[in-house]
């Protein structure tokens, strides 16, 4: 939440306008306005903002919720085992580092991030040392 109020604020200072749909935008009318007009519009122009905002955040939060349940639940089913590991990239991971690359360049020349080749990487030398 903090994040996104500092986005709308970030461009509110550029002069840019925020529009979410199904939200009034009271923005215009408060610029045509004055005094206490003025201030109650743009109050309940950020308001309604907030509010969006925190709809927004809970719809993400129930959505990931659900998700964790579903994978749980199939996990508990035996059904989920997550996605299987792309042998092709092991093997050039496993041989750009054999050939003496660093974990960076390997990560790069492989097309993977830092962590896949270090995972990798120590998965093989723990199958290397149990051989």
């Amino acid at each position: 939440m903090v994040e996104a109020e500092k986005l709308v604020d970030a461009i509110k200072a550029k002069g840019a306008r925020l529009a979410v749909p199904g939200i009034v935008d009271l923005s215009e009318l408060a610029e045509a306005s004055s005094g206490v007009a003025k201030v109650v519009l743009q109050g309940v122009q950020d308001m309604l903002l907030r509010v969006a905002l925190q709809i927004a955040r809970d719809d993400f939060e129930d959505r990931r919720e659900r998700q964790r349940q579903g994978i749980d639940l199939a996990k508990s089913a035996g059904r989920y085992r997550g996605r299987k590991p792309n042998a092709k990239v092991h093997e050039q991971i496993i041989a750009f580092k054999s050939g003496g690359c660093s974990i960076a360049e390997t990560a790069r020349l492989a097309s993977v991030s830092v962590s896949q080749v270090k995972r990798v990487w120590s998965q093989y030398l723990a199958a290397k040392a149990d051989v």
